[in-house]
């Protein structure tokens, strides 16, 4: 019998399940604290930067984005600054008969006072809601237009998102130039450190995912 218990022993083998688990907790956390770090970065994107028929200042972020879409017009990167036109307030306001200039309004005068001449701006119908609506306006008067390529002008931490809706809803005809507006304030690298680049952060990841799924949630009435 002692001989026996000698061999089971020596022959037994290891019980490695709480090695293994605790690798894989490891390897989860590790995945977890690089993609929670590095995720500010990875939403900033640019498009290899050429010429156009159009710049094109999304909605948002003012006076930034418009301040670069006249700097790249001085450059001479276009002929002419398309501006999309948010459905809210202005609309909302509309039937109390209270006036609303509204954002396409406040980034004509900002390309102006830039130096931009009025009859090289134009501003895009239909009103917009989302990015997403943004993209299909653009694509259409591109379409329209028969331009090659148009650069959009937007914030840093929506590039990514802008270039991915681009690719879902353009059908392929324009190339779009994302190009992040110079100034802004996102720090990429460490976005957790304020409230603003958080919530900035968070939103451009659910957009993200909600694109990703096919764009299921639609904004709200």
């Amino acid at each position: 019998m002692a001989a026996t218990s000698d061999f089971d022993s020596r022959h037994r083998v290891p019980n490695r399940g709480p090695v293994i688990l605790a690798s894989v907790v490891l390897i989860l956390i590790l995945s977890i604290t690089v993609i929670f770090f590095g995720v500010g970065r990875w939403l900033v994107v640019e498009s290899a930067f050429g010429k156009s028929q159009a710049i094109v200042v999304l909605s948002g972020a003012m006076p930034q984005r418009a301040l670069e879409a006249a700097c790249l017009f001085r450059e001479g990167y276009a002929p002419q600054i398309w501006l999309t036109r948010p459905e809210q307030p202005a609309a909302s306001l509309d039937p109390m008969g209270i006036p609303n200039s509204g954002e396409d309004y406040f980034n004509d005068r900002v390309l102006q006072h830039e130096g931009v001449p009025a009859s090289a701006i134009r501003v895009l119908e239909p009103r917009i809601n989302n990015t997403a609506d943004e993209m299909r306006v653009i694509a259409d008067e591109a379409v329209r237009e028969d331009a090659a390529s148009v650069i959009i002008v937007t914030s840093k931490v929506h590039t990514r998102r802008v270039a991915r809706l681009w690719r879902q809803l353009a059908a392929g005809h324009t190339r779009a130039i994302v190009r992040a507006a110079s100034t802004g304030g996102f720090d990429a690298a460490h976005w957790w450190r304020n409230t603003h680049d958080a919530l900035d952060v968070v939103r451009e990841v659910l957009g993200l995912l909600n694109a990703w799924a096919g764009l299921p949630l639609k904004p709200g009435a």
